[in-house]
């Protein structure tokens, strides 16, 4: 029952992401107003805006005008209630989700404050990922709006750690290799809003888990790129967001990072 809570609550964190990817392009205010249908502006309901069920029970229609809805309604509040699911679970069991180096916060520590802390922290940020995943894939730029807060966060959570020296440096050295590629190729390889994305993963991530989610990232867009030539659906020269790659990456290593890294290593010696 409580991983079903969680779900449900991340799924509802999920419509709220819709709503902001669609009111971010619009230049709409997204913490206000009522929610309504983009093909023909009626209000909606509450039944229409039931997470997941609203889309199944309506069939992938609006109501009252009947047109499409965007599949990438549900499938954002299903990743979201799934990450937010895997998020509680790795916090509670693995030890590399701790709050350890908060000083501030000891004195709270019998309340499990900074496990709280840490939890909220890593939720908000991975909200703002999958933001940035939406849009940077549907409107080929990451936008500022979203990382300029999520590097201000990663900032203010780090700050009091002992190891933000090396998430500094992470993040660092992950903006200059991202900006050095926008520097060599004048924008056709990557964006500076990718080299923002990589300072961000850096501050969130750490050393030495960023080369994780930096090889996952090229890995999984190399293996996309092609099966998408293969199918017809790009060309060699078509442009293809980064972003999206970023945040997969990012969830990888966050998850999994060290097991890729204890994997890898086990091969090599």
């Amino acid at each position: 029952m409580f991983y079903f809570i969680i779900f449900v609550f991340g799924a509802c964190i999920g419509s709220f992401l819709n709503c902001v990817i669609y009111r971010l392009k619009e230049k709409q205010s997204f913490l206000s107003g009522t929610s309504f249908c983009p093909k023909c502006l009626h209000q909606l309901g509450f039944f229409d805006l039931i997470p997941v069920l609203s889309f199944i029970f309506l069939k992938g229609k609006c109501r009252y005008c009947g047109q499409n809805i965007s599949t990438q309604y549900p499938l954002v509040e299903i990743a979201t209630g799934g990450l937010f699911l895997l998020i509680f679970n790795f916090q509670q069991f693995s030890p590399e989700f701790t709050a350890e180096g908060f000083s501030i916060f000891n004195e709270f520590s019998i309340f499990n404050f900074k496990n709280f802390i840490t939890t909220l922290y890593l939720l908000i940020i991975s909200c703002l990922l999958i933001i940035i995943f939406v849009y940077d894939l549907k409107h080929y730029i990451i936008p500022d709006k979203i990382v300029y807060p999520a590097i201000a966060t990663a900032l203010i959570f780090n700050f009091q750690k002992t190891t933000f020296g090396s998430s500094l440096l992470a993040g660092g050295g992950a903006a200059l290799f991202f900006f050095l590629l926008w520097l060599v190729s004048r924008g056709k390889w990557m964006g500076l809003g990718d080299a923002k994305l990589a300072f961000l993963m850096g501050l969130f991530l750490g050393s030495p888990n960023i080369l994780t989610a930096v090889f996952s990232a090229f890995l999984i867009g190399a293996i996309m790129g092609i099966v998408l030539v293969m199918f017809g659906k790009k060309t060699l020269k078509s442009q293809v967001p980064f972003g999206p790659f970023l945040v997969v990456g990012t969830f990888i290593a966050l998850f999994w990072g060290r097991e890729i890294i204890k994997w890898y290593l086990g091969l090599v010696t």
